[in-house]
């Protein structure tokens, strides 16, 4: 049996973030119930023995871990359940969370080549002492078996694949081609459990969907897909950014080139979205976006949400 936790749901900075001023953040900080506070996009996975992955380390971690028990230390005085941490990306929103994790408490971590390269580049990231948790390079396209920091496997096997995007903001060349992105900038993952052959794809980032994927994604039981944006000038229109969402490597919910759309026919039996801009009216309960994307079967993740396949 595979568990998933939304440890976190929305996109970089939160909702509500911390300096914004949208009607969305206002009425989430007035306390709102049908604008619920959101923190910044993270699952927890897993196979039923007490450890568990992190898939990606949002910079909202140390609550995020306070606010899930199973997270909690069990044994011991020091002691955590969290095994592995996997990376999609190099986004601060996807890695800074690793930064809480540094009081000498061994796990894994396990990202590309080129996320890995970023991480050894930030001195910073030097306090989570390598001699206690591994890093561990993955190979698109290869499914594996992730492992604790003592080599013990975990229950679930998951495979990197490249999607659409770009590279992470603060590493943008603006003089190359693509901005100097490459396929491991930003990696869609596909878990699958060992026990019981439950599938689910991750898919925090991605700005287009091509045949292909398409393809990979059709018939699947679980989807969990970028929602950043539910127009693509959505931030242009609010005054609160100068970027369309493609610019910043994401797919837009609605229109025709938009998520909803590209996911019709494909028979995805549980689409849900995640990593939601505070812009995105789909955030709030009672919004005529958040009815319109319900009414297309599908799901607007929100902090706590499990899921057991």
């Amino acid at each position: 049996m595979l568990t998933i936790l939304v440890l976190g749901s929305a996109a970089g900075g939160g909702f509500p973030q911390w300096n914004c001023n949208c009607d969305g953040c206002r009425r989430a900080r007035s306390g709102d119930p049908a604008a619920k506070p959101r923190t910044q996009s993270s699952l927890a996975i897993s196979g039923g023995d007490g450890r568990w992955v992190l898939l990606n380390a949002s910079p909202d971690l140390g609550h995020q871990i306070r606010a899930n028990a199973a997270l909690h230390p069990k044994d011991g005085i020091r002691h955590s359940p969290i095994a592995a941490a996997v990376l999609t990306n190099a986004d601060i929103d996807h890695v800074a969370g690793l930064l809480t994790l540094r009081e000498s408490q061994p796990f894994a971590i396990y990202a590309t080549e080129r996320v890995h390269s970023v991480l050894a580049a930030n001195s910073v990231f030097r306090v989570v002492n390598p001699e206690l948790v591994p890093r561990r390079a993955v190979a698109l396209d290869r499914p594996y078996v992730p492992a604790d920091a003592d080599g013990v496997p975990l229950p679930f096997e998951i495979e990197a694949f490249a999607v659409p995007g770009k590279v992470a903001l603060y590493l943008e060349d603006p003089a190359a081609a693509g901005f100097g992105s490459v396929a491991e900038d930003t990696v869609a993952l596909r878990i699958r459990d060992l026990n019981s052959e439950a599938v689910f794809f991750y898919i925090p980032g991605c700005s287009a969907m091509p045949g292909w994927l398409a393809d990979r994604l059709r018939g699947a039981p679980l989807v969990l897909f970028d929602g950043t944006t539910w127009t693509d000038d959505e931030m242009i229109r609010a005054g609160t950014g100068t970027k369309t969402g493609q610019r910043m490597g994401h797919m837009a919910m609605s229109g025709p080139e938009g998520s909803i759309a590209a996911f019709e026919g494909l028979g995805v039996r549980r689409k849900v979205f995640i990593h939601i801009n505070n812009t995105n009216p789909a955030l709030l309960d009672d919004s005529p976006e958040r009815a319109a994307a319900e009414g297309a079967g599908w799901e607007i993740a929100q902090d706590g949400m499990e899921f057991t396949l």
